[in-house]
């Protein structure tokens, strides 16, 4: 009866320190690491900041999204052809994109140097929305208070939930 207690206790005590052990080797992990926000660029012709800017600002207002990617448009800054050529191709783009319709858990994200710009875009792509086909949908503009309330008015009648991050 002895032995029996004496291996009972042995193994009662074996398991408290393989428990402690095992604490230790968690409180020893190092912590994971904190996201850093990513700045506002200065440079408005710096397109590579500018994205990752606006990937980071996506990635914090990616709430209700259920889909694995949102639809993500940087509107380029800036009066030369090449920009303006661009900014047409993608009204072009995202118009298509708004009369198809975007599945319900999807989220359109806008962002770049000149808010007027990317309002602009975002103004001239749903136009031509029909009515409530984009339920369930956020679209996200990232921009000035200045242009909220007139991108946030064409993007009501669509029915997306709109969303709005100031840029800075």
């Amino acid at each position: 009866m002895r032995k029996l207690i004496q291996i009972a206790a042995l193994g009662v005590l074996s398991t408290i320190a393989l428990v402690g052990c095992d604490k230790q080797q968690e409180a020893e992990k190092p912590a994971a690491p904190v996201a850093v926000e990513v700045k506002m660029p200065t440079d408005a012709t710096d397109k590579a900041a500018w994205k990752a800017y606006l990937v980071d600002v996506v990635k914090r207002n990616m709430a209700g999204v259920t889909s694995g990617r949102p639809y993500m448009y940087f509107v380029p800054a800036g009066e030369d052809q090449a920009a303006q050529d661009e900014r047409i191709a993608q009204t072009t783009q995202v118009s298509g994109v708004v009369a198809r319709t975007v599945l319900p858990g999807n989220m359109l994200a806008f962002g770049g140097p000149d808010s007027k710009l990317t309002g602009d875009l975002i103004l001239d792509s749903f136009k031509d929305a029909k009515a409530g086909a984009f339920k369930d949908v956020i679209v996200l503009f990232i921009g000035s208070p200045a242009d909220q309330q007139r991108v946030q008015d064409a993007v009501a009648p669509s029915g997306a939930t709109f969303r709005f991050v100031e840029m800075k």
